[in-house]
């Protein structure tokens, strides 16, 4: 393959969850811009659409597709989407998360612990499920799991949602070992601190920021668009030999 080819994704077809906003949007429209048909996707079509139809009038190829991954029913109901309008998958981008406790871990209660479970463990896992077996019937495809700094070293009052970005780190690694023989590259993606809405809680909170800025070497919050180029690199020729990788993108974070 040519270098000058290695970002090329024309001709592939791309799921991106939590796409309406932050570092979902911020994928969806950087695969797009290098040639995918992108499939933007979170709970409301709403936000979907407008992320879409933006790409669209950029000249990039996109639809809309509402799913909440929290929902088993909404999970089947996409890929029998996708198999219909697409008949294949090239690239799976699981970025929609869950995080609707900030406390201590001691007080987590049962509806927030299965919430963040059932979207952060089982909606990634069936969503990567689903993703290899239709990879497999057309030759291959990259699935990249945006998972957490947070996933190697816990997040204080982040508990529950720690415990689950490791649980998908330890996923990546799991898929990864299995799928490598039928050419599906499974890698994560671990964010740092970044300027969305999903981490208003931390950003927007000045001692907190304070404290976490004290952590991080390039001493700033990262913006969702630095994320993307990560992800462009994972589903791209450019990693053609790269599975089981989990990068971080965190400023330095996690080398303190």
């Amino acid at each position: 393959m040519s270098t000058k080819n290695l970002f090329d994704l024309s001709g592939k077809v791309a799921l991106v969850t939590g796409a309406s906003r932050g570092i979902g949007e911020s994928v969806a429209r950087t695969l797009a811009h290098y040639g995918a048909h992108v499939i933007v996707s979170s709970r409301k079509i709403e936000g979907c659409e407008k992320v879409a139809s933006s790409i669209r009038d950029e000249g990039g190829s996109a639809e809309a597709v509402a799913c909440h991954i929290g929902e088993m029913d909404q999970i089947e109901a996409i890929w029998e989407h996708i198999d219909k309008a697409h008949g294949k998958l090239d690239i799976l981008v699981n970025n929609a998360a869950a995080n609707p406790y900030f406390g201590p871990v001691e007080d987590t209660d049962l509806g927030a612990f299965q919430k963040t479970v059932d979207v952060n463990i089982r909606g990634y896992f069936f969503m990567c499920a689903r993703g290899a077996q239709m990879m497999k019937k057309h030759g291959g495809g990259a699935i990249v799991n945006v998972a957490s700094v947070n996933g190697v070293n816990p997040g204080h009052f982040q508990g529950i949602y720690s415990v689950t970005k490791a649980a998908v780190i330890s996923m990546t690694k799991s898929f990864a070992m299995e799928l490598g023989q039928q050419n599906i590259r499974v890698n994560a993606l671990l964010p740092g601190l970044t300027d969305t809405k999903f981490a208003s809680a931390l950003t927007t909170n000045e001692a907190i920021k304070k404290q976490a800025m004290a952590h991080i070497p390039m001493k700033r919050v990262a913006d969702p668009d630095e994320m993307a180029g990560t992800v462009l690199y994972l589903v791209s020729g450019a990693s053609s030999y790269t599975t089981g990788a989990c990068i971080n993108a965190d400023g330095g974070y996690l080398t303190i």
